[in-house]
């Protein structure tokens, strides 16, 4: 079978995502419409579209169960997936930063801390992060409400996502620093590279093009 298996990010990526797709011929309004349906086949374009969290779609492609997928740099960066990225589609901008509560407990200077406890949902680039400053920190990894965990007194700092850092300011945080910037990526499983050549350069030619344009 040479259909195309291509997997798409729920939440803050999936308009863009969504909005290019239209531009190369899908019809997308009623994915746009219908959040809950995860399986949506194109069999007119050979192509079926696979609806998940973000966090999930690298091993999708990774293991073949997804040719292609669109995700955010960061996540990439963070898992470290055996999976080749042809495209940036320079669409979900964000920025991964450090913040910490606006009235801190502490000296703002980390270095001279000690027990410094950080929470984040990107454990990886956090303490990658961290380790190239010289600072030992401790990990909480979080899977979400990370701007909730310094005002309880479970962390000091947090490593988020931001986009206008509204959030981080709605919940009495400042950012510190930048550790890196990302945009969503057009990933591709390497087996698939190989067994459908044609399909998937075809599916990466028509994205360019739309970028391009």
């Amino acid at each position: 079978m040479n259909e195309l298996t291509v997997a798409l990010p729920r939440g803050r990526i999936l308009p863009g995502a969504l909005a290019l797709l239209q531009r190369v011929g899908f019809d997308c309004q009623a994915m746009a419409a219908e959040s809950r349906r995860l399986l949506w086949p194109f069999p007119e374009r050979g192509v079926r579209f696979l609806l998940l969290r973000g966090t999930d779609i690298p091993t999708y492609v990774e293991y073949g169960a997804a040719d292609l997928g669109i995700v955010g740099k960061d996540i990439l960066l963070e898992q470290q997936k055996d999976i080749y990225e042809p495209l940036d589609l320079r669409f979900g901008f964000c920025r991964l930063v450090v913040a910490r509560p606006q009235a801190p407990r502490r000296p703002t200077d980390v270095l001279h801390w000690s027990n410094i406890k950080v929470a984040t949902t990107f454990p990886r680039l956090t303490e990658a992060h961290f380790s190239k400053k010289g600072v030992q920190v401790e990990i909480i990894t979080l899977g979400g409400a990370v701007e909730l965990a310094p005002l309880v007194g479970l962390s000091d700092l947090v490593v988020d996502l931001v986009q206008t850092g509204r959030t981080l300011r709605e919940n009495g945080l400042v950012e510190v620093e930048e550790i890196l910037q990302s945009t969503a990526r057009l990933v591709v499983n390497r087996a698939s590279q190989k067994t459908k050549f044609e399909r998937v350069s075809q599916f990466i030619h028509e994205l360019r093009l739309a970028l391009e344009a």
